[in-house]
């Protein structure tokens, strides 16, 4: 291997860029720069609690700086990504230009508003942390403003929350709202003490959890119906204008809240030709995650469209175990091919999928097992906690949450605004 240290750019520190750096660890044959619009890595799994006021930000979140402090071979550049040119080898960056022997793109993906203008200026969506917060924010607002507002023909907007997407964030952001009123609300306002915030949750396909068993599409739609969760499926979202939710059957929802976890697509990368593109926004990969015709560009994760693995030739589902597997794999293909060694190709460990519906109930899908309750509860548990341990004292990760979430007694139902208006494009991120 050459003297020379060859410098990996990876844009993008969410779970498949960040298991790549983990995976490549300190090797002294390279200089790895991570690029990301924000300074830190999140779990993006537990996102929901945040926005429900349940967990705090930095449970789940940790600054890459710290994350990689020991790391002599690491260095972070905060900025966002403008332009590649694989010409010469360069990146841009709204804070300047980086050169790179090899380019990792693990952008990940945003929300997908379908082309519906009024819906995405006005919806809340929830990919990063600052959408969590802003969540939060609005969820509480709501309730003083409802309070004050006695004399509002109106006022019932306020209460009701319209859920877009039944897929596991929306089962699970459905869930915890409705915990949030049935532990919190009652006890802590008063005024409320007789009326209880309705919560609408909308799909346009047949049933929760689509990809998901009959066993836990089932049991999500009971378990959120028994929380009083009004369920409509078969009918999407057509428009949201003056607070008012238009579904595609013809019902009107009056709301100042549409949360939308309705749909996603990959982010845009400026500079790779439009044959590389696929559906979804996604970029054609082959068997070692290179981008198709380049040797020294590679894309992992959600954004990236592989099609080589026999068990997946429609591609991968964008599940976080997907981008961590291929994070790991790249880094240590990279090696190999430095090192003249023969390549790995790709291949999915499937372990699953879960959701958590409410406290103590969750459904898991395992390869050969389907289960729900308290055991697919403790189970998702086990899967989610872990990971995320190593961004804190895992003791004191797993006490903060554990009081958090059985308590609901953690003092973070706070309305913390900025003076300054911001607009929404400084809130998305890269991860």
């Amino acid at each position: 291997m050459a003297d020379i240290k060859k410098h990996i750019v990876i844009v993008g520190g969410g779970f498949a860029g960040i298991n790549f750096i983990k995976a490549l660890g300190d090797n002294p044959a390279y200089h790895v720069t991570l690029v990301d619009i924000n300074n830190y890595n999140f779990f993006p799994p537990l996102i929901y609690q945040v926005a429900t006021a349940f967990i705090e930000s930095s449970n789940i979140s940790a600054p890459f700086r710290k994350l990689f402090r020991k790391y002599k071979n690491f260095s972070f550049h905060l900025g966002k990504l403008i332009q590649i040119n694989s010409a010469d080898n360069t990146i841009e960056t709204d804070a300047g230009v980086l050169s790179y022997d090899y380019l990792v793109l693990a952008t990940g993906t945003e929300t997908n508003y379908f082309g519906m203008e009024n819906v995405k200026k006005n919806a809340f969506p929830m990919k990063n942390m600052s959408d969590a917060l802003a969540i939060r924010n609005k969820i509480l607002l709501n309730l003083e403003e409802y309070i004050q507002r006695k004399d509002d023909p109106n006022r019932d907007a306020y209460l009701n929350i319209v859920v877009a997407g039944g897929g596991p964030s929306g089962v699970e952001l459905s869930g915890m709202i409705a915990e949030l009123s049935d532990r919190i609300i009652k006890r802590e306002y008063p005024e409320l003490k007789e009326i209880k915030p309705r919560i609408f949750l909308v799909d346009a396909g047949a049933a929760l959890l689509g990809p998901m068993s009959k066993v836990a599409q089932q049991e999500a739609k009971r378990v959120l119906e028994n929380l009083g969760v009004e369920i409509t499926l078969g009918v999407a979202v057509k428009d949201y204008i003056d607070d008012v939710v238009f579904l595609g059957d013809g019902t009107e929802i009056k709301t100042k809240t549409l949360l939308w976890t309705s749909g996603v697509i990959a982010r845009e990368l400026p500079g790779l030709p439009a044959e590389v593109i696929t559906r979804g926004r996604r970029v054609l990969v082959d068997e070692f995650n290179a981008v198709q015709g380049y040797s020294n560009i590679f894309a992992i994760g959600d954004i990236c469209f592989q099609s080589s693995d026999p068990n997946f030739p429609n591609g991968h589902p964008q599940l976080a175990q997907v981008a961590m597997q291929q994070g790991v794999l790249l880094a240590k293909n990279i090696v190999k091919k430095d090192t003249n060694n023969i390549l790995k190709a790709f291949s999915y460990w499937d372990k699953g999928s879960m959701a958590v519906i409410s406290r103590y109930k969750a459904v898991a899908d395992l390869p050969k097992l389907s289960f729900t309750g308290l055991f697919a509860w403790l189970t998702w548990l086990l899967i989610h906690l872990i990971p995320i341990a190593g961004f804190r004292n895992k003791g004191k990760l797993i006490g903060n949450w554990t009081w958090s979430f059985y308590s609901a007694n953690s003092g973070l139902r706070l309305i913390i605004r900025s003076e300054r208006k911001r607009d929404k494009n400084e809130v998305r991120t890269n991860a």
